[in-house]
């Protein structure tokens, strides 16, 4: 019987294909439009991803690492002479133009790295070396300047080429591997004490200070030290991850846009699926009337529509997120561009595809247990 059920729904190849269709279109919006905001949501945590240390000690009313409050230099001391605090080091961070030596020119952020102990460099090279660093005038760039800096070029950006930034001569010397930020700016790493010499002169020059507790099971405590005996706020890597996360949905339009295109995907997965599954039933009726006239039980031919019902929405699944992945792959291939695809994403449009299959599924069940087999012979 199952076999006939497949039958009856392949046979109708028009309408086959339109429910798959449907289904694989709900599901690639709702995947892509999931994937492109957790991407962005990536892209927001970028920095701490790329400056890996267990304590960010900023001022109280900072949230995120892409705004700060500048410092006092007289902070530092202060965080380092707090109990259980093993190490703690400047970082400096600024907006900055870099000019190029044909005269184009783009905006840079500009990470000072504590000069002795490059704390919170970047750990993948691509080219150079990470102790190149310590040279006179030398920058590490990132991937994404690399691509921003050589539009227009002949030749890419490379090791030995001259950026110009506040009319202090740096040399590229080294390019790295980090995420991408959530304002599209390339890093470019340099001293502490260079970034220093390449801004204004200001009062306040320091952006955070990164720190780590003796003992990694104290890092709470050690937090809460910092807090209570400096005023600043002390916040772990992973609480200030999560008020990055909690900044982007207060103060941002992001998570609303998203989520009205993903509500939609849904919306036209339900109306096509289920006025095109219900339209499919109608037009069976004769054949499942048939079915029930020679002795086939309403529960059965119910159990051929819920198969039917998810053999369509599962293959649309399949279809969507497939699509899906292939077109974040070859976007973020070749461009940078915010897609992220975790496993857990998937359980959106599965759930999504669930329901919208059941309401399907419903339609048809309701028509069918109201069916007399009788009609079969009528007319």
């Amino acid at each position: 019987m199952y076999k006939i059920a497949l039958k009856m729904l392949m046979g109708d190849r028009a309408k086959y294909l339109l429910l798959v269709s449907a289904l694989s279109f709900s599901v690639l919006l709702m995947t892509h439009q999931s994937s492109v905001f957790f991407g962005l949501l990536r892209w927001s945590t970028a920095t701490l991803r790329n400056i890996q240390v267990p304590l960010w000690v900023v001022d109280p009313l900072v949230q995120q690492p892409s705004e700060f409050l500048p410092l006092l230099q007289t902070d530092l001391p202060r965080v380092r002479s707090i109990d259980g605090v093993k190490w703690a080091v400047p970082l400096f961070f600024s907006i900055q133009q870099a000019r190029l030596e044909d005269g184009a020119f783009k905006s840079i952020q500009l990470m000072g790295l504590d000069t002795t102990t490059l704390i919170g460099a970047p750990s993948k090279m691509v080219a150079g070396s990470l102790e190149d660093i310590w040279q006179d005038g030398a920058v590490i760039i990132d991937e994404v300047a690399v691509h921003h800096f050589s539009i227009g070029r002949e030749h890419p950006i490379g090791i030995g080429d001259k950026l110009d930034v506040n009319d202090h001569e740096l040399t590229v010397a080294g390019i790295c591997k980090v995420d991408p930020s959530f304002f599209g700016y390339p890093y470019v790493f340099t001293t502490y004490d260079r970034a220093l010499q390449i801004i204004p002169a200001k009062r306040k020059n320091l952006a955070f200070i990164l720190a780590a507790p003796e003992k990694e099971s104290e890092l709470k405590l050690v937090a809460k030290n910092i807090e209570t005996q400096t005023g600043l706020k002390a916040y772990t890597e992973e609480e200030f991850f999560w008020s990055t996360i909690d900044w982007v949905f207060k103060n941002t339009g992001i998570p609303f846009s998203f989520s009205i295109t993903i509500i939609m995907g849904f919306l036209v997965g339900v109306a096509v699926s289920g006025q095109t599954f219900y339209s499919f039933i109608l037009e069976n009726l004769k054949h499942l009337g048939a079915l029930k006239a020679m002795g086939a039980s309403t529960t059965l031919l119910c159990r051929m529509l819920i198969l039917q019902a998810f053999l369509v929405g599962f293959l649309g699944f399949g279809i969507g997120v497939g699509i899906s992945s292939i077109f974040g792959h070859l976007a973020v291939g070749k461009s940078s561009f915010p897609f992220f695809m975790p496993y857990q994403i998937l359980i959106i449009p599965f759930i999504a595809v669930f329901l919208i299959c059941t309401f399907s599924a419903i339609l048809g069940i309701n028509r069918v247990r109201k069916l007399d087999a009788a009609e079969v012979f009528r007319g």
